[in-house]
């Protein structure tokens, strides 16, 4: 069978590779072509478009670059034409990946969405779109099936991807240490924009703690020239690049960019602070449009606030102070945390998410063979 996936972010190409991994066992065949990234390509798929070269985030970001997005959404049509895969595999990247199924089905491509969109946190009403225009869609947190179930629409939680990428690395052998000193890490995310304007917030801790050495994971899209432009004037302050599992696991404590990187430090048990800081113009709309009461996915998965949320205007260096002395400092906050770390490992299950998810996709690949 032929598989076209398409994934738009570093988290993507993680769970895209893992994916495709599944995919081959059950289907010794497996043409795969995608978008994706590094680990995507070693997993054994044909990379035609990488991820780096597609992450714009915010509003004002996309809008000044809709030029770019509009004509890579244009080649990836055309590619799908040329390829005319069995099954079409959308991971994540809602944006980019719902335009391309309301385009494909009507054409009678067959469509799998693997990780909703956060259609639960804005744009509610795009469910109507996705029951149109998706075949099958694969959620990752539990509350999303009931969500769906409001509108009539049948999904299927496979259970979150990280469960079993973060089991595996936590049961290896231990890995040699990164520093000397005790450590902080520092996870910015993957995208220049955000972290050009969060990672100097975040930096200014090295100066208050200097017994503790700050490790910032390096995302393979950022070059070291940018990194090192931010990092270069702080002496106890490091960059590693793929090596976040090995940095989480000898960690003391982290400050964390929203995302996928909030879940993957909870479930690796460290006490973290969420950092998010974009531009104005995105903040503004996505303020008057977002409806969920937290941004990080450990506060939304246990309902309620597990890590502190520091957002725009109250990431600062106080703020960032305080929160981050009382992680490495008061032990009944430490202690609450490690408990509630316990629940969420429990509410996200012990499901084979990848392998669930190739079962599905590969069905829906020789449906109707």
């Amino acid at each position: 069978m032929k598989y076209y996936i398409i994934a738009g972010e570093a988290s993507g190409d993680l769970h895209g590779s893992n994916l495709i991994k599944q995919l081959k066992e059950k289907d010794t065949q497996a043409d795969i072509r995608c978008w994706g990234g590094d680990l995507m390509a070693q997993a054994g798929g044909t990379v035609v478009k990488h991820y780096k070269d597609l992450a714009f985030m915010g509003f004002i970001e996309v809008v000044m670059n809709l030029r770019t997005v509009l004509r890579n959404m244009d080649w990836c049509k055309q590619d799908i034409v040329a390829y005319q895969p069995d099954v079409l595999v959308l991971i994540d990247y809602a944006g980019f990946n719902l335009r391309i199924a309301e385009w494909a089905k009507p054409l009678g491509y067959k469509t799998v969405f693997y990780i909703s969109p956060q259609v639960w946190a804005w744009k509610e009403s795009r469910v109507k779109k996705i029951k149109k225009s998706v075949d099958k869609m694969l959620c990752i947190l539990p509350f999303e099936q009931d969500f769906y179930n409001k509108w009539a629409y049948p999904v299927e939680y496979v259970g979150h991807p990280l469960v079993e990428v973060v089991k595996a690395a936590k049961d290896a052998p231990a890995d040699p240490a990164i520093a000397d000193k005790p450590v902080i890490a520092i996870l910015p995310g993957s995208r220049r924009q955000e972290v050009s304007v969060k990672l100097p917030i975040m930096l200014t801790m090295a100066k208050h703690f200097p017994q503790y050495q700050f490790v910032v994971a390096q995302a393979p899209s950022l070059d070291d020239a940018f990194m090192q432009g931010l990092t270069g004037a702080h002496p106890n302050v490091s960059t590693v690049k793929n090596q976040t599992y090995t940095l989480l696991r000898q960690a003391k404590a982290a400050l964390v960019t929203s995302g996928t990187a909030t879940l993957e430090t909870a479930l690796f048990g460290v006490p973290e602070v969420v950092c998010y800081k974009g531009s104005a113009v995105s903040y503004f709309f996505a303020k008057r449009l977002i409806k969920v009461k937290y941004i990080s996915l450990v506060n939304l998965v246990m309902d309620k606030p597990v890590v502190k949320e520091l957002i725009q205007h109250d990431l600062t260096e106080e703020n960032l102070l305080r929160e981050l002395t009382l992680l490495l400092e008061d032990d009944a906050t430490r202690q609450r945390i490690k408990e509630d770390y316990s629940q969420l490992w429990t509410k996200l299950g012990e499901k084979k998410a990848s392998r669930r998810a190739a079962e599905v996709i590969v069905e829906e690949a020789t449906r109707g063979k």
